[in-house]
């Protein structure tokens, strides 16, 4: 089997990898791994936009305590104001990249849209496909770099680490990469791993993700030693397409931003009943009130309503969410449309400090892999690309400094001499399916505490198998992921059941209220092999 080695390996290809891999020295040997194409993740799809300060009459106050309240009392106060106060400076460096944002027709300038629970508009985009522009402009340049190589349809199995050989040290020391066409599995040693996946939202049956958004990098991180927290926090994006062909069409929160209304069947809002602010009150507060009617009522939908604007301007300003709503027969000039929540984002994901360092010594994790103390208990619109900016800068400062003092080792061959291929390919394709449908029955927008014991006696059944399974037959792709999936599961039910309250995004029947009887607190899951070690933290 082949055996590569580079001075960086950055596992995932949206905005936080390539932004790292471009903030990186050029003397640096660095590959990007994508499990698909490069434009396959979550950052190709984003909608909505950045948020930061660029209009006088916002501030950095202003957007630091929206994001603190939005997120329930749980954020960091030191992590949002430190990354929002980079904002602008993310956005510019993006300009100079070459990506072009929306401007304004009045005045030439930058065209900001407001979503909700901002107070102000402060949201960059370009039109309603601005995760794409970003994607396409840093994709550009990744292509001329000529330090940077390109590992497409490559999934990590594992990450390696020096304790994994033997060893007493933790270092990561590099990963094992399946070459999904060849069925090949490659040792590639690195002398810093940065673990840039992206989220977990596909351990539910309905997300807007795609289809790789697994839950890898927390899974492997958990398996290498590395703290976990606040998974119970996934965030249902209250407004994806109802459609039984739109898997996975999100319909941008800007909607509401613009004006766009969420009614019932029979044309009444809802949103004014429970939230003064209504449409734009923060993405858990709607998910949960559109779940509410849809129980209340017995129906399978809601409706979002933007009909009572200029037809021009929904096109102008939504040509794509537009051109996608008609290839599904929805016209949104002329008629409210079907919508239904989602999984749409991790809130928690593994323990970084602000140059998105681990547990384990060389392993960084940035995006929405990472949990940094920004979201807290319910993330904010548009703040996850400002995340995803901000500490890849961070991150490349980081090992910039550190990487001199990182050596490369040579990794075991992986060893394939005692498992065969399988005949029972069934058992993966079931499995992910009963996962999935029992994540969103049992773990969903609102739990109980009997729901969540169901949900993890299904999970350590399913873990039990899939294991003897990993550990009989030869990987594959939906393997990986299945195997990765379970361990995510595990960690969201478990963090889900030890939050004995009902905050942000986390809402259980058993403890609705919000317990403010003491300082809130993270929920730490500390893996069997974690070492213990005091890590830096900036927090």
């Amino acid at each position: 089997m082949q055996q590569l080695a580079f001075d960086v390996l950055i596992l995932g290809s949206g905005a936080a990898g390539l932004t790292l891999a471009l903030r990186l020295p050029s003397t640096l040997r660095i590959a990007i791994v994508s499990k698909g194409e490069l434009n396959d993740g979550s950052t190709h799809r984003a909608q909505g936009g950045i948020s930061a300060v660029l209009d006088d009459e916002d501030s950095i106050d202003m957007h630091v305590a929206d994001t603190l309240n939005a997120g329930a009392g749980l954020c960091n106060e030191n992590v949002v104001r430190h990354i929002v106060s980079r904002g602008p400076e993310a956005v510019r460096w993006l300009v100079e990249r070459g990506v072009k944002f929306t401007r304004s027709a009045e005045d030439g300038g930058f065209h900001l849209t407001r979503e909700g629970g901002h107070s102000h508009r402060r949201v960059i985009h370009a039109a309603d496909a601005t995760g794409r522009e970003i994607q396409n402009t840093l994709e550009d340049a990744i292509r001329r770099a000529p330090n940077i190589e390109i590992l497409t349809s490559h999934i990590a199995i594992d990450l390696v680490t020096a304790r994994r050989l033997g060893r007493r040290d933790d270092r990561v020391l590099g990963a094992y990469l399946l070459n999904v066409a060849s069925q090949e599995v490659h040792a590639v040693s690195a002398r810093i791993v940065v673990l840039a996946t992206g989220g977990a939202s596909r351990a539910y049956l309905y997300t807007s993700n795609p289809d790789g958004a697994t839950g890898d990098g927390i899974a492997m991180a958990w398996r290498a030693g590395c703290r976990i927290a606040n998974m119970e926090f996934m965030q249902f994006h209250p407004t994806c397409l109802f459609h039984p062909q739109a898997k996975t069409l999100l319909l941008t929160e800007a909607l509401r931003g613009e004006g766009a209304l969420l009614r019932l069947p029979d044309g009444r809002r809802f949103m004014p009943d429970f939230d003064a602010r209504a449409e734009l009150a923060p993405r858990d507060i709607v998910a949960r009130a559109i779940d509410h009617e849809m129980k209340r009522l017995g129906i399978d939908h809601v409706l979002l309503d933007i009909t009572h604007k200029p037809a021009d301007f929904v096109r102008e300003h939504f040509p794509n969410v537009y051109a996608s709503c008609l290839e599904y027969g929805y016209d949104l000039t002329r008629e409210p449309v079907p919508v239904v929540p989602a999984a749409h984002y991790t809130c928690g994901g593994v323990m970084v400090d602000l140059a998105g360092r681990t547990d384990v010594p060389g392993l960084y994790a940035i995006g929405e892999v990472a949990h940094t103390g920004l979201h807290g208990a319910n993330r904010m619109a548009s703040n996850s690309l400002l995340e995803c900016l901000v500490l890849a800068e961070g991150a490349a400062e980081d090992i910039a400094a550190r990487i001199g003092g990182m050596q490369l080792e040579a990794l075991r061959h992986w060893d394939e001499s005692r498992v065969t291929d399988s005949d029972e390919e069934v058992v993966v394709t079931h499995n992910w399916g009963e996962l999935r449908r029992f994540m969103w029955d049992y773990v969903g927008i609102v739990r109980t505490n009997k729901r969540l014991a169901r949900a993890l006696k299904r999970v350590e059944l399913l873990k039990a198998e899939i294991t003897e399974y990993y550990s009989n037959f030869r990987v594959t792709a939906d393997l990986v992921e299945l195997r990765n999936l379970v361990t995510v599961a595990e960690l969201i039910v478990r963090s889900a059941q030890s939050r004995r309250e009902s905050r942000g995004l986390h809402y259980t029947l058993d403890y609705p209220e919000r317990d403010d009887s003491r300082p809130p607190r993270d929920t730490v899951l500390v893996p069997p092999n974690f070492s213990g070690a005091t890590r830096p933290v900036q927090w």
